[in-house]
């Protein structure tokens, strides 16, 4: 055990941890790598040259002629995921805390990094990409030092693309993360801390042996499920699972006993065996809570079991995605997801349709609510069609989040004017260092569900970055805003806002609506309403065939005739009529600004 070492990567987006990864293993000769990123192996975080998935990986090192075991976790850097990396650190003892030289330290550099201290792991301070012609080494050895308080000479400075201070990484891996504790003659207590679905073998689970021994063949249960299980096979992560007759304290690795039901694993669980169980499980990680609520309904009604197969399934992989079923007039039965951010929602969306071939319609997301009625009877709402009556409200709260935006002092103007512009209260500012200010804001998260992070990024041409964490909810005046199209309320399309918005969106979101649905034989009216009252309007007008057009000269009765003919037909056909809402529709309303 004193050989095993346990760790992961931790820093902000696109500072280069998967690619410092790469040399990791490629210098302890796991892997030969034939390409950048090996550890991100789904086509969409190749695409998008991002990590969404943590990945676990065993390397073997030698130093001063003894062999030590390393684990690597390789953790996804956005905000959006930072469940993933929540868990990761939940199964290591240190870890790598990646800084960029061209950028510096960063807000998520920041939240990981306090992760990382709560769960009191060795921190070893790392920067990266000292080759970059724009790198400035000495400035963000002085904010790393400014915000762990460490030794310059703890901070060891790496290049990811030549491989420059690998080999002292992982020295300093050896030497400074402390080895597993644990005790093996004790039961088996193991940390499940990921899971994947194999349509061959049922569903894996990865988890960290923290007390005891497992073996082949072992009749194992999971502690809070209490479902009982053989352990048909036990092994390591390399780039493929790699079986062994048994595992030790310390260990980190996968089980496969056949659990087809993906119910039965809940990542934070605990395995420990039936004849001598563990006293109690391992203290886990805390409940995931989403962030945004969005309706997932399928294309076609008849896929609605597959869905709910499907989302099963990509639960198994992530853990941070919540479902319950629910239905709507317009689309049929669905499920209400639950995402940690719109990112998330992106990718969920993305990997449904590649993974499972699910085509599905996506509603507008928004994000839970607090509604107090008359009786002083508290009720959480996530969607606006579950609202009760208006004259039975008392106040509705909603969620704030403490928000933490560094950036150059260059663009402070106009993101206060932004966060200010999304009802923000501004907290405090500190300057970080030099020209680098940490802002914090108290917002609705509301506001910034929508559109926000793409605009920070547009207006500080990409260098403020940005974290937050809900803090509380706060009374609010939201009105729901109701979409009717020929006077019938398309629920897909109702959303919560705050009254001084209100009518401004719904002008918007008619004039769009117009724009992407289809004429018709009749014409279609366009309606945004706060309860009873319209507070815009568009119509589509119809399209027309020229019944006068055979008429030349003559009498203007002739031509009269057939208008009113033609009129009644239109009139008939609207009342039977029913109006098409593609789903360009759904997503423009997210795109509004």
């Amino acid at each position: 055990m004193k050989n095993i070492r346990n760790f992961c990567i931790i820093a902000h987006i696109d500072h280069g941890k998967s690619t410092l990864a790469d040399r990791l293993l490629e210098f302890t000769r796991t892997i030969n790598v034939t390409e950048g990123q090996m550890l991100d192996d789904m086509d969409l975080e190749r695409e998008r040259g991002i990590t969404i998935k943590s990945h676990a990986i065993q390397m073997e090192y030698e130093m001063d002629g003894e062999k030590y075991i390393l684990n690597l976790i390789d953790t996804p850097g956005h905000v959006d995921f930072s469940y993933e990396v929540s868990r990761s650190i939940a199964a290591c003892e240190g870890a790598l805390l990646v800084v960029d030289a061209t950028q510096g330290v960063q807000a998520q550099t920041i939240s990981n990094l306090y992760m990382a201290i709560e769960h009191d792991l060795e921190i070893i301070p790392v920067i990266n990409k000292v080759d970059m012609p724009s790198a400035m080494p000495d400035e963000v050895e002085d904010e790393i030092v400014d915000l762990i308080g460490c030794d310059r000479s703890d901070i060891i400075r790496a290049s990811g693309k030549t491989g420059e201070g690998v080999e002292d990484i992982l020295r300093a891996v050896v030497e400074r993360i402390p080895h597993p504790v644990g005790d093996e003659t004790a039961p088996l207590q193991a940390l499940i801390f990921d899971s994947v679905f194999n349509s061959f073998r049922g569903i894996i689970a990865y988890f960290k042996v923290v007390n005891g021994v497992i073996r082949q063949g072992d009749k194992v249960k999971f502690f809070n499920t209490g479902m009982e299980y053989d352990a048909d096979e036990v092994g390591v992560l390399k780039m493929d699972m790699v079986p062994r007759k048994e595992l030790r304290t310390g260990d980190v690795g996968y089980i496969i006993s056949g659990i087809k039901d993906s119910t039965e694993v809940k990542v934070g669980d605990t395995i420990t065996h039936v004849a001598r169980p563990c006293e109690k499980a391992i203290e886990g990680f805390q409940e995931v809570k989403p962030m945004v609520f969005a309706g997932v309904y399928p294309i076609d009604p008849a896929d609605y079991e597959n869905l709910r197969a499907s989302l099963e399934k990509l639960q198994l992989n992530d853990a941070s995605i919540t479902f319950t079923p629910e239905s709507s007039v317009a689309l049929g039965f669905g499920f209400r997801c639950g995402f940690l951010g719109l990112l998330h929602m992106e990718i969920v969306q993305e990997r449904l349709d590649r993974e499972f071939n699910m085509d599905v319609i996506t509603t507008v997301p928004n994000v839970s609510y607090m509604v107090y009625d008359k009786q002083g009877e508290k009720k959480e709402v996530h969607n606006p069609s579950g609202l009760p009556e208006l004259t039975m409200i008392d106040h509705i709260e909603e969620p704030y989040i403490r928000a933490t935006i560094i950036t150059a002092t260059t663009y402070i103007g106009p993101i206060m004017t932004l966060c200010l512009d999304k009802r923000g209260e501004l907290v405090k500012q500190e300057y970080v260092s030099g020209n680098r200010v940490e802002i914090y804001f108290d917002m609705p998260l509301g506001e910034i569900v929508i559109d926000f992070y793409d605009k920070l990024k547009s207006i500080s041409k990409g260098y403020a970055s940005f974290d937050y964490h809900v803090s509380e909810f706060r009374p609010s005046k939201l009105v729901k805003l109701d979409i009717l199209l020929n006077g019938e309320p398309v629920d897909a399309l109702s959303t919560l806002t705050h009254q001084d918005n209100a009518q401004n969106f719904g002008r918007r979101m008619c004039e769009k609506l117009k724009e992407l649905i289809p004429r018709q034989q009749f014409d279609i009216a366009i309606q945004a309403a706060i309860g009873a009252k319209i507070v815009a309007r568009e119509t589509i007008k119809c399209v027309r065939k020229d019944v006068t057009a055979k008429c030349y000269g003559g009498d203007v009765s002739r031509k009269r005739k057939l208008l009113e003919k033609q009129k009644k037909g239109k009139k008939r056909m609207k009342q039977i009529g029913n109006v098409e809402v593609p789903q360009k529709a759904f997503l423009a309303v997210l795109k509004l600004d």
